[in-house]
């Protein structure tokens, strides 16, 4: 099998929202072989996804600007730039970004396959996206309705 080599702008990659997050794909599985998957995320003010839990890869956080807070099982920490948080399977994990500026990080998973689940729920955006509408609740229920098919447990908060 050839070596693939992918080399991007800071602007290219497919982009997509996904529940008001914006993900600009690096690299994908059909790239690497399955190994790995990796993403550009911006989350906006108050972005970032519930209490989950990955069954199948592990997930890894770079931080490139503003902050995130994680929620890793019942500890909260505050990353900002150029911190790496690594969550390995099984952990229960959450981000947000409470502060009121957008954060940006490289997201990557390993083995790939997370990335399919996100292309399945997300919607299309231009390339070179910085911002995406809020979730409507039919993205948020597709979203929980595709996530058990890729090994995700995602927990709801109670309303």
């Amino acid at each position: 099998m050839a070596a693939q080599h992918l080399l991007q702008t800071s602007t290219s990659g497919r982009t997509i929202a996904v529940v008001g997050d914006i993900y600009r794909f690096l690299a994908t599985g059909d790239e690497t072989n399955s190994k790995y998957a990796q993403w550009e995320a911006i989350v906006p003010p108050g972005g970032g996804p519930p209490p989950h839990v990955h069954s199948q890869e592990e997930e890894g956080f770079y931080i490139l600007e503003g902050e995130i807070t994680f929620l890793i099982e019942d500890q909260k920490v505050v990353a900002t730039k150029g911190m790496f948080a690594n969550m390995p399977v099984g952990t229960q994990h959450a981000f947000r970004n409470e502060s009121n500026q957008p954060a940006r990080m490289i997201i990557t998973v390993a083995p790939a396959g997370l990335e399919k689940m996100f292309f399945e729920v997300g919607l299309p955006l231009s390339e070179g996206a910085t911002s995406a509408l809020p979730p409507t609740k039919e993205e948020i229920d597709k979203l929980l309705a595709v996530a058990p098919n890729y090994g995700i447990e995602i927990s709801v908060p109670a309303h």
